[in-house]
């Protein structure tokens, strides 16, 4: 398969899913199974967990780079592959908690609050820009298309990296409110 062909045979998964993954978090957000009647118990160790794998996410994402910049192509590709797996299973682990407990209110007052907000606000809206830039990165990639792969790179890298290090700020600033 040519590498042209390769990239619009995935135009079409990268569309649904960028559409279907919000879509989804956003319903599964919405539903408590607790508060349906479900004998279920609160996940509450999931958040310092995903929180953790944030982390893990944006260290990845800094040592893939210079990995790349070091012409270490491999280790490069398993570092990017592991910032996907851990975003997923982030995403996983967010909707199970979310699912099972009830959302926690952030108790800050004065400025904080209004920085916490924009934090949370900035997050979440490029967390839902993230996904197509990454798989849209990740199959030029695979279609070993370079040049056009390392031009969305330099938008992709900075906005994934803001995502997984402000998951991991939002929960720092959250968590001494839970329950």
């Amino acid at each position: 398969m040519e590498n042209q062909d390769l990239e619009q045979k995935y135009n079409k998964w990268i569309v649904l899913l960028s559409i279907t993954i919000p879509l989804v978090v956003a319903l599964l957000f919405g539903v408590n199974l607790r508060q349906l009647g479900f004998d279920v118990k609160p996940l509450s160790f999931l958040p310092p967990i995903y929180a953790t794998i944030n982390g893990i996410t944006a260290v990845a994402l800094i040592v893939a780079v210079m990995a790349i910049k070091n012409g270490k192509v491999k280790l490069h590709e398993n570092l990017m592959k592991t910032a996907i797996a851990c975003s997923i299973a982030f995403l996983v682990m967010y909707v199970a908690y979310h699912m099972t407990s009830d959302s926690t209110k952030f108790g800050g007052q004065g400025i904080i609050k209004y920085v916490y907000y924009f934090i949370l606000i900035t997050h979440i809206i490029l967390s839902i820009i993230i996904i197509p830039l990454v798989l849209i990165t990740y199959v030029r990639a695979l279609a070993k298309v370079f040049d056009k792969h390392k031009k969305i790179a330099k938008v992709t890298f900075p906005i994934w990296l803001y995502v997984a290090v402000t998951g991991v700020v939002v929960y720092l600033m959250i968590s001494p409110y839970y329950a």
